[in-house]
């Protein structure tokens, strides 16, 4: 039986799930009607889902997006947690006097805006030649300060002592990280890929700036293309939202329990 202080506890926080929860709602509604039902507010189901899709898959090239996505965030994805991992477990686990000034100096860089390094960038990424390419996607966010730091903080849970047994045994440093610190950090490892693959899948910003070729044109970017125009068809692009909000869906309910206990720091 709830007790009835809790009662306004409960109420608020039904109160909250349900704008939470709202848009989602919205989205999946809207992309079942026409563009009129969704100017009008319409929330609830129509008829339109199919001719929706009919649509965003004739006029947009929803493949090549789709594609172009999952290769740039699944490639980010791979990178990110090999090499943040890698300094994370270096920062923790070796021991060195200037090692906490050169942490201090790469948390610094989180205070950076994203928005400040555009130009210099491009203008690296242009005389490279890079541009319209994989590399130049994925070379700005396959180390993070953030990811760093997280690999760090929870690597203070891994048992050290294992480590030195480890080196005794004749284990090389090498071994040591890929058979014994990788395993036992996989909830920071699935809650570090859960973090770097929405980023990446929802990035816009710099590839709209690095991906000047249609043909590089990731989810988020071909959404944006859609709403301009004269005439806005508001039912295929929340079919295109919907499209583009699945796979981060999937990867989060997949990894939910890893990705809680990968945020709390929790080590098994």
């Amino acid at each position: 039986m709830i007790q009835r202080r809790l009662i306004p506890t409960y109420i608020f926080l039904a109160i909250v799930s349900l704008i939470s929860v709202f848009p989602f709602y919205w989205m999946i509604m809207a992309a079942t009607n026409n563009y009129v039902d969704v100017s009008k507010g319409k929330l609830t189901f129509g008829t339109y889902a199919a001719e929706n899709f009919r649509n965003l898959i004739s006029q947009q090239p929803l493949g090549l997006a789709m594609k172009n996505s999952f290769i740039y965030a699944i490639s980010v994805t791979v990178i990110c947690l090999f090499i943040c991992s890698l300094a994370g477990y270096g920062f923790e686990v070796y021991h060195d006097k200037w090692k906490d000034k050169l942490f201090s100096v790469l948390l610094l860089a989180m205070m950076i805006p994203q928005v400040a390094t555009m130009i210099p960038l491009f203008r690296m990424f242009s005389k490279a030649g890079l541009l319209n390419t994989v590399l130049a996607f994925f070379l700005p966010m396959i180390s993070t300060p953030f990811m760093i730091m997280m690999f760090r903080q929870n690597s203070r849970a891994f048992p050290v002592d294992i480590v030195e047994a480890a080196r005794i045994d004749g284990l090389s440093e090498i071994k040591i990280f890929f058979q014994m610190y990788m395993p036992v950090m996989k909830s920071t490892y699935a809650a570090a890929a859960v973090i770097t693959f929405m980023n990446a899948w929802n990035a816009y910003l710099w590839p709209k700036v690095c991906m000047t070729d249609g043909k590089s044109l990731n989810m988020v970017m071909l959404i944006a293309n859609m709403t301009g125009g004269y005439k806005i068809d508001y039912g295929m692009i929340m079919m295109g939202v919907l499209f583009c909000s699945i796979p981060t869906l999937v990867i989060f309910f997949v990894l939910q329990k890893q990705f809680a206990e990968g945020i709390t720091g929790a080590v098994k």
